[in-house]
């Protein structure tokens, strides 16, 4: 009994240790054979490393290859959690090289469920060099381009923001992302065991971003902020902008609001102040936008500059009674003078001759009511009532400039039409991409060279003798018209106490090269646009024509 029963437990035993064998070698086959290329893959990413290498993003210059935008040396380093046997000596060694506080470094490099984490991103390269000195096991390092502004304050509305990912987010960094941004590259590392790398066994060379030529110049802008943010601090204004474009080709040499903002500080920067209101933002344009009217009678005919009209001190259209800004008693202004003197009642006594729907349509020649094409993102088309919903007082508000909503770079477009002897311009801003330039259109005839230079005429009758004068710049002939209107209150009147203040200029006015506008927001005191805005755009201008290097047309012209 005793042999059998040992026998038995001999037999048993050995099945089990046979079974156990046979488990043994099934699990060796499954993890040999079935799962034998995923285990030996994760073997490989233990000791394997792919980082992406960003590309070099593209440079911002301005007309004369001056930066605006460029990429400074930066390093960002990052763990592998993984592979870091000591969190609290790399956490300690961060801290200290890269002053960053240790409770943000240990829950990253003490994760091990994550094989990847950034420490720092963009880091200041002599720091993280004592850093990578020490040889830490877990730590990586590459090289990394930071977006910086060279020139701080200026054109920051124009230029936006790349980000940390150094794609864009604002302005021209956002609508020119595609061509700075570039292709990245990438690059496979073999490590040890401790994490230090071995070998390069890959790498995708990275495509730098394109380099951007703007036709912004920056001294011309930087001056025109200047101007601005005095006016704003003389004033008490809440905002003001200017345009400074050549009228013959639609390019913007300046684009300039204030108050403005250090470029380098975007991201603690409120979303007000950073945008760009000379494209986005609207007003009523006032008196400036007679320029629309009187241009149209004159094109169909309807007016000629010594066409006189008698004005009393009113007029009634429809239920709207409409004054003069000034008082006065009943006049005769012939039409040059209703420019001069910029004559609510003459220049609606010229709109009504020329008709509601032709007048419409005028609006509508010069671009009013949607946008002017200019390559920057987010620019609002204004607002221009349809035909079809003018009301009977209409022909007496939109013709001064009321009932209607126009931007700055609006404004300056049409008088540039005025200034290059009849052609719709379309602004532009970006001049080359990669060395090879833009193709700009040259727009489209709306007025005759006649008319154009009848209307530069009267409007340099503006700046001599009428409510411009303090635009005069010694030396040179200007062409222009002043503009105040109040804005409107919340309860849907006009406002007694807020007002835009603008003034419109070209200059030389013999032969214009430059359309100046400015346009002051809410001024305090004084809010006249002949008061406010014109002595801005003589000391904008005065600049320009001297960095410029454009001779005198009037050297007798006096001091005022």
């Amino acid at each position: 009994m005793r042999v059998a029963a040992a026998n038995r437990r001999i037999v048993a035993l050995a099945v089990v240790f046979a079974l156990l064998l046979a488990a043994t070698l099934a699990r060796a086959f499954w993890l040999q054979a079935v799962m034998g290329v995923e285990y030996a893959a994760l073997a490989v990413q233990q000791h394997r490393e792919t980082v992406v290498v960003p590309a070099a993003r593209g440079t911002i210059l301005d007309r004369n290859g001056d930066p605006l935008a460029i990429g400074e040396q930066a390093i960002t380093v990052y763990a592998n959690p993984r592979q870091i046997t000591k969190p609290n000596e790399v956490t300690l060694a961060v801290s200290r090289a890269l002053r960053i506080d240790p409770e943000k470094i240990y829950p990253l490099v003490t994760d091990k469920t994550r094989g990847f984490v950034y420490l720092a991103r963009k880091a200041d390269p002599l720091r993280v060099a004592k850093l990578e000195q020490q040889n830490l096991p877990g730590l990586g390092f590459y090289p990394e381009e930071l977006r910086t502004y060279p020139q701080q304050r200026v054109a920051s509305a124009v230029l936006g923001y790349a980000g940390m990912d150094n794609r864009g987010l604002e302005g021209l960094e956002r609508s020119l992302d595609k061509a700075l941004y570039g292709r990245p590259g990438s690059q496979t590392v073999v490590k040890d065991s401790q994490g230090r790398a071995l070998d390069v066994v890959s790498t995708r060379r990275e495509t730098p971003g394109k380099n951007v030529r703007l036709t912004i110049d920056h001294q011309i802008q930087a001056n025109a902020e200047d101007v601005l943010t005095e006016t704003v601090r003389r004033y008490g204004a809440r905002a003001a902008s200017a345009i400074v474009m050549d009228p013959q080709t639609g390019a913007v040499l300046a684009m300039a609001v204030a108050p403005g903002y250090n470029a380098n500080r975007f991201p603690t920067t409120r979303a007000d102040r950073r945008r760009n209101r000379a494209v986005t933002d609207t007003y009523e344009p006032g008196s400036t936008f007679k320029l629309v009217t009187v241009a149209a009678a004159l094109q169909e005919g309807s007016v000629t500059p010594r066409t006189s009209f008698r004005l009393p001190s009113k007029i009634q259209v429809a239920d709207r009674v409409i004054r003069e800004s000034h008082t006065r008693g009943t006049v005769t202004y012939s039409v040059r003078q209703v420019v001069e003197y910029s004559s609510n009642i003459g220049t609606i006594a010229v709109a009504q001759r020329l008709g509601e729907g032709r007048l419409a349509s005028w609006i509508d020649r010069f671009g009013f009511g949607r946008s002017t094409g200019i390559d920057f993102p987010g620019e609002s088309p204004g607002f221009a009532l349809p035909l079809s919903d003018w009301s009977g007082s209409t022909i007496g508000t939109v013709p001064i400039g009321h009932g209607i909503a126009v931007t700055p770079l609006q404004m300056a477009r049409a008088y540039a039409a005025v200034a290059n002897g009849g052609r719709l311009v379309e602004p532009y801003l970006v001049e080359r991409v990669d060395g090879v330039d833009v193709a700009n259109s040259r727009g489209k005839r709306i007025l005759s060279r006649a008319v154009s230079k009848q209307m530069l005429s009267l409007l340099r009758g503006v700046v001599l003798e009428g409510t411009g004068t303090e635009a005069a710049v010694p030396g040179y002939t200007v062409a222009g018209k002043t503009g105040t209107a109040a804005k409107i209150d919340p309860d849907g009147t006009y406002s007694t106490s807020r007002y835009v203040a603008s003034f419109v200029g070209l200059i030389p006015a013999t032969r214009p090269r430059l359309v100046v506008m400015v346009m002051v927001d809410e001024p305090r005191g004084s809010y006249y646009g002949g008061d406010v805005a014109a002595p801005a755009f003589k000391e904008i201008a005065r600049f320009n024509l001297q960095h410029l290097e454009v001779p005198p047309d009037a050297p007798e012209t006096p001091e005022r």
